[in-house]
């Protein structure tokens, strides 16, 4: 029971009333659950501030009533969230779904409407209902969010096929899971709908037309039944057209609704009419601008409410040419959700990107939309005359597809088109005269397209995602030629066997400019930003050996040796990785090996490879932090012109880096252990909020459409290496940069399709723990009990220790937890959680089907997802759970800004740097059984979209850098842990203060 009593209670700001039977009843219809069981069971509902009312149903006695009162005596009912989705349009099937103000287009499948296809219709009339169901099915499995239900003809009793149709509904979930709209202009049929819908539907629609007291009535029976509405923008007077009374008939309904029936306003839905443009007549011309003006003025002076319509309208004087028409509601989708439109009754899966639509027809849809050539309509018909009627396929093939067949591969590689890739490789490759082998094929077309590619990328004229789509297209004509490389090899071989030769062998290696080994260090798991640099050296002509993530110094020499690899690349992205890279250089040392190490990812640096990796060995070892500068750096240690020259300068460089790193070290001054504790800051703990919940909490397959809203997309752009300059340098005035914003905005877009297929089809499954807990400080760590005030474990901190100046303060995460002994009862949280589960098997098809792109992109979101699910999971805390600040209400943007009140330092970052510190979230929260989420001998988190960390709540705590810290205090620290110094070095290496790392 306990999990739909959290459920009910987290989603409700009504008043939660637990009555439970006392047991189930046994084999004679009788209860065995004693009172005292009973009283046990419903105190702890009551301890967890789930319930405001408690009893007893069947089976329960008067002696039980009173064990639960006394259980219960004392224990402060729940306090109901204040401010529960007030700002969200909240609807629901089987499944919740929230739409917030930053939710994207809301996709009303349009399929099932007898009045707008023909075959549900027919399916309906023969009683076909079954297979009518399919037809539901098959939309919400296109990506329909909302099915829009009508049955409005005159040779069907619309109550009865209502009636019956979302009854099978109910039956099917993986249709009833999607929230329903029941759609007719009969208020009879939408009763017999209303009446057998589960959750919460949209009615479609009402409107003045009848008068205030027809509207008024049926608004109050929608209300009662717990659906949103639409209202159409009809009045007694008509339909409106024009923007002025769109505007003035929606404002009247609002007021209204919300004066006389106090109508949740984000239940209120407009439809202000899509009309039909390019009649012919010249009072239809504007209705498409009339409508998104209008949207945009609903928006702005009626707060909270929606706006919706149906698209298929605007285009219907194009019936039967469904690319023009699919053209046409894309341009006007792209111009109404910016102005405002919430949702729409469309087929979404069958629009063209905007982008992608035919420039010439792209620019007739836009002059038809906004009415700026009075001819628009006659050149839209004499253009769709050049068209295949209901395919939407030019008659002519674009023009590329002309070109020879060299220039065709050359421009799709530079396009990252894979669509005619192996048709025309085939072409390639039958041109004996030009190709004798296939291997001439990939030494000449092909890589004279990468060697483009390459080149646009050297000079900034073409992004990381372009690359990564031309590689895409690489792999895919690669992968084309090989089984006739492995038979000529086969024959070759077969050939030097009858003349008695065996040794010579075909090395399809041969035409790649050199080998490089990548991968990511044992204990790691992160490589995003290592299949980029594979990416990009593939494209460059290398021959690039992915060995994975968690991969041993073993298996990287064993590969390395057997494949002759010309330069080895390593990452990570965790702390500890980069001590791990300092012992795979001291081995390669130790073997004797003599190849180039590159070292990259997120927590390495140039002083790190300076000062700590390169001295262990005495070939190249050179940092490279971006992806097209591996290009260049690779290229120069294959060249023996240049290798001699850069070898040098990295010397040079390197030797300047530990000259000055070791100065600094003595240079800086450190307080002693005991006079940074002197110089903690004071804070006063006179005010602590006790939380709303202690314990544990667990969050299973959360939904993924509440995290979208929270994601920050700067990171993202960061990881494609979109950087925009000052002032757009952050989401989403980056798609204002004059260099990178017309990429970041298609690299935007392609997100935006893959997040909607992830929440769609359930690519990614998402879950949390968190916990709350009673604390106090001792000293410099934070004592955590339980609720009977046992220690349950200990945060061991680490205080800064470096002078700064005379008055400075040196921090500790402890400082700002009330002491022990002080009288002030305080409370820490910790947190995991986790969007990571279903990365490695659906990148897995990504990569048979040779998409890097599409592997990149996925894990890229899933990393996204994961922190706007940490971002998510702490305003809950703050708001909700914990409760320490209620009326926060900030927006996305100040979020991410962390304007909010109290932290949630993450393991081994600044403020909390020692991973092993992971433990004890692990044993308390007992996360690998309750969550899946694991940890690598290197405290890196499987899977690795994974974050963690603790939640302090003080007013005045903020985030700082522990800094280095000297050998006193490593050992204090060393001994308050149960460690040997050693090993809290190894963990540590970045915060010493002295040279003992490596």
């Amino acid at each position: 029971m306990r999990p739909f009593i959290e459920e009910i209670s987290r989603t409700t700001s009504s008043f939660v009333i637990c009555y439970p039977n006392a047991g189930l009843p046994n084999t004679f219809g009788g209860y065995d659950e004693t009172p005292d069981k009973m009283a046990e069971e419903v105190a702890q509902f009551a301890a967890a501030g789930l319930v405001n009312m408690v009893g007893g149903c069947c089976g329960t006695t008067p002696d039980h009533i009173r064990k639960v009162a006394a259980a219960v005596r004392g224990i402060p009912p729940r306090r109901p969230p204040a401010d529960l989705y007030s700002d969200s349009l909240v609807l629901c099937g089987l499944e919740p779904m929230r739409c917030g103000p930053d939710a994207l287009f809301l996709n009303i499948g349009e399929r099932c409407n007898v009045a707008g296809s023909k075959r549900f219709l027919n399916l309906i009339k023969a009683n076909k209902f079954e297979e009518a169901l399919d037809v539901a099915k098959k939309q919400v499995e296109a990506g329909a969010q909302v099915l829009d239900i009508n049955m409005d003809e005159g040779m069907l009793d619309g109550k009865s096929v209502m009636t019956k149709f979302l009854n099978l509904i109910s039956g099917e979930p993986d249709i009833a899971k999607v929230p329903l709209c029941v759609d007719s202009s009969n208020f009879e049929v939408i009763l017999a709908g209303l009446k057998c819908t589960q959750g919460k539907a949209i009615v479609n629609s009402i409107s003045l037309k009848e008068g205030e007291k027809d509207f008024l009535q049926k608004a109050k029976i929608i209300q009662r039944m717990g659906a949103a509405v639409i209202i159409m923008a009809f009045d007694e007077q008509g339909q409106a057209a024009e923007t002025q009374r769109k505007v003035e008939i929606c404002s009247r309904a609002y007021h209204l609704l919300r004066e006389r029936l106090n109508f949740n306003p984000n239940d209120i839905i407009f439809d202000p009419n899509i009309l039909t443009i390019a009649t012919g007549m010249e009072e239809h011309a504007d209705y498409g601008r009339f409508y998104i003006e209008a949207c945009q003025e609903i928006k702005r002076s009626l707060p909270f409410a929606r706006v919706s319509g149906g698209v298929s309208n605007l285009s219907f004087s194009f019936r039967g040419n469904d690319a023009v028409r699919e053209a046409i509601h894309s341009v006007f989708l792209y111009h109404a959700i910016k102005a405002g439109i919430s949702m729409g009754i469309v087929n979404a899966g069958a629009l063209p990107i905007y982008d992608e639509i035919e420039p010439n027809l792209l620019k007739l849809c836009e002059d038809l939309l906004w009415n700026k050539d009075p001819q628009a309509t006659e050149k839209m018909l004499l253009f769709a005359q050049g068209m295949v009627k209901g395919e939407g396929k030019r008659e002519e093939m674009e023009a590329w597809r002309l070109l020879p067949v060299q220039q065709r591969l050359e421009h799709a590689l530079i396009k990252g088109i894979d669509e005619f890739v192996t048709e025309d490789t085939e072409e390639c490759r039958r041109l004996k005269d030009q190709y004798p082998r296939p291997l001439n094929v990939i030494e000449g077309p092909l890589m004279k397209g990468m060697s483009v590619v390459g080149d646009l990328f050297g000079a900034g004229k073409m992004f990381l995602p372009q690359v990564i789509k031309s590689a895409r297209v690489m792999k895919k004509a690669v992968a084309h030629l090989i089984p006739f490389m492995e038979k000529e090899r086969e024959e070759k071989i077969k050939e030097l066997l009858v003349q008695g030769d065996s040794s010579t062998q075909f090395d399809p290696a041969s035409f790649y400019q050199g080998t490089i080994v990548l991968a990511t260090v044992k204990g790691d798991v992160h490589d995003i930003g290592k299949n980029i640099v594979g990416v990009v050296l593939g494209c460059n002509n290398f021959k690039v050996i992915d060995l994975g993530v968690m991969t041993s110094i073993e298996k990287i020499i064993e590969v390395a040796v057997r494949e002759k690899a010309d330069i080895v690349g390593m990452s990570g992205l965790i702390t500890p990785s980069l001590e791990e890279m300092v012992h795979n250089a001291s081995e390669f040392q130790r073997v004797g090996l003599k190849i180039p190490i590159l070292i990259g990812g997120a927590t390495t640096s140039k002083t790190h490879t300076a000062v700590k990796i390169a001295p262990k060995y005495t070939s190249p070892v050179i940092h490279c932090g971006d992806a097209s500068k591996s290009v260049v750096v690779c290229s120069a240690l294959l060249d023996e012109k240049q290798l001699d020259d850069l070898v040098m300068d990295i010397e040079d460089e390197y030797q300047d880096i530990r000259d000055e790193h070791y100065e600094s070290l003595n240079d800086k001054k450190y307080w002693s252990l005991a006079e940074a504790r002197k110089r903690a800051p004071v804070f006063d703990f006179s005010h602590i909020s006790p939380p709303n919940f202690v314990g544990r909490k667990v969050f299973h397959d959360y939904p993924l459409e509440e995290i979208i809203p929270l994601i920050d997309w700067k990171p993202f752009f960061d990881m494609w290496q979109l950087r925009g300059k000052y002032p757009n340098k952050n989401f989403p005035n980056i798609f204002k940069d004059k260099d990178i914003g017309e990429e970041a905005e298609k690299v935007y877009k392609d997100a935006q399709k893959m997040l909607r297929e992830i929440v769609q089809k359930k690519i990614l499954r998402a879950t949390a723990a968190f916990g709350i807990f009673p604390c106090n400080t001792q000293q410099d760590d934070i004592v955590i009990f339980s609720k009977d005030g046992n220690e349950i474990g200990r945060v061991i901190g680490l205080r800064q220790q470096a002078q700064r100046d005379v008055n400075d303060k040196c921090y500790c995460l402890a400082d700002f937890v009330a002491t022990e002994g002080s009288g002030a009862q305080d409370y820490i949280g910790m947190f995991v959680v986790s969007a990571g589960f279903g990365v490695e098997e659906a990148c897995a098809k990504f990569e048979e089907r040779l998409d890097d792109y599409g592997s990149i992109m996925l894990k890229a979101l899933a990393d996204r997802l994961a922190e706007g699910l940490a971002e998510l999971l702490h305003l809950k805390v703050r708001k909700e759970y914990w409760g320490y600040d209620q009326d926060e209400n900030l927006g996305v943007a100040d979020l991410h800004k962390v304007k909010y009140a109290g932290i949630r330092p993450a393991f081994g970052y600044p403020s909390l740097p020692d991973p092993t510190e992971m433990l004890t979230a692990w044993r308390i929260l007992n996360v690998e059984n309750e969550t899946g989420v694991t940890l690598t001998e290197g405290y890196a988190m499987r899977p690795a979209a994974s974050v963690s960390g603790l939640y302090l709540a003080h007013p005045e705590s903020s985030y700082f850098s522990v800094g280095k810290v000297d050998r006193e205090q490593v050992a204090a620290y060393a001994e308050r842990k149960g460690m040997k110094v050693r090993d809290v070095e190894k963990w540590l290496c970045g915060n010493l203060a002295y040279d003992n790392c490596g």
